[in-house]
């Protein structure tokens, strides 16, 4: 299936990921945007404003009747919306509900209009730190945080679906992504936006524990390019994928990368505790997505930091006033 001339409802569309994919269906589609605005920004859609095929309504998904209004008509839905890692740490019930809840609130109305498809968007916090590499889809599942609990939650409930009511959902994982539009601020701030914006104000990237934990960093193109591969093929459905680059890189490598590319040779990383439930591990077997999608991510991790950074230069940013907006520690 090729989504052309589609009513296609994107939850968590102005944020990060959400936004981009946004981008690209607005190009042949009618797109809405359902987002509560707690994390992600119009700003992120003003380029897919221009396209006129845009509507964004501000609601919130654990809202059933605001669920029920803006599913009517629709064809195909994307659900990204969710509260994240960090803020699971200290608010427990509001991910649940986000992701849990509001979830099945979207189930629900999508099976009840008979969407065409439901592409569920999990999270490699599914799986919890390695128990072996590289990770395939069939690995154990054993989050250690609440937020992937609750990702998973939302998995079940979307295979349920599938399995009760014959209803198209498919669940695709991606992996650490990262790119322009990507979070630094507070409990959302991701860790190269804040090596980057700490770098560039002379000082140095904070790293939580001993910098040799591992993550599979995909860059946004990339897992956009390979969440619309997936949302359009037919034998996916009732299926989990893997969308990353297929490597995994230290965190402290990662600070490694963003200082040579800045040209801060004189900076170091520094260490701090780690983070409560911070996986040791993560590495995508990409051999599914390989076979099925013929997609391979293109990017390497300096490549896209080098990207990132240059598209953050263009934007012009007070990083002082960004500086005042992470805290040290985010949790």
């Amino acid at each position: 299936m090729i989504f052309k001339n589609k009513k296609i409802l994107v939850t968590g569309g102005a944020g990060f990921i959400g936004s981009h994919l946004v981008d690209v269906f607005v190009k042949n589609n009618n797109v809405i945007v359902i987002d509560d605005f707690s994390i992600g920004s119009e700003e992120n859609l003003k380029l897919s404003k221009k396209s006129g095929n845009l509507k964004i309504i501000r609601g919130d998904i654990r809202d059933l009747p605001t669920v029920t209004k803006v599913m009517a008509g629709i064809d195909i839905v994307f659900h990204l919306a969710a509260t994240g890692v960090r803020e699971s740490l200290n608010n427990p019930f509001l991910v649940h509900q986000t992701n849990v809840l509001g979830s099945l609130n979207l189930l629900f109305e999508a099976q009840k209009n008979n969407i065409e498809r439901f592409v569920h968007i999990s999270s490699s916090e599914v799986y919890g730190s390695a128990s072996y590499i590289p990770m395939d889809e069939d690995h154990p599942l054993n989050p250690e945080t609440i937020y992937g609990a609750s990702k998973l939650a939302g998995e079940k409930y979307a295979f349920s679906y599938f399995r009760t009511y014959h209803f198209p959902t498919m669940v695709i994982r991606p992996f650490n992504t990262y790119g322009p539009r990507s979070h630094f601020e507070g409990p959302y701030g991701e860790v190269i936006p804040r090596f980057v914006i700490r770098a560039l104000n002379n000082l140095p990237p904070i790293i939580f524990g001993d910098g040799e934990q591992t993550r599979d960093f995909t860059y946004v193109e990339d897992t956009v390019e390979g969440i619309i591969r997936a949302s359009q093929e037919e034998s996916l459905i009732g299926e989990t994928v893997n969308i990353a680059f297929g490597k995994e890189r230290s965190i402290k490598e990662v600070a490694e990368i963003v200082l040579k590319t800045l040209r801060k040779k004189n900076l170091k990383p520094v260490y701090q505790e780690k983070r409560p439930g911070d996986v040791r591990r993560h590495f995508a077997d990409t051999r599914k997505a390989k076979k099925i999608l013929k997609f391979s991510a293109k990017t390497t991790l300096e490549e896209g930091i080098k990207k990132y950074l240059d598209w953050f230069l263009k934007q012009n940013f007070n990083t002082k006033k960004l500086l005042k907006e992470i805290e040290e520690k985010n949790w």
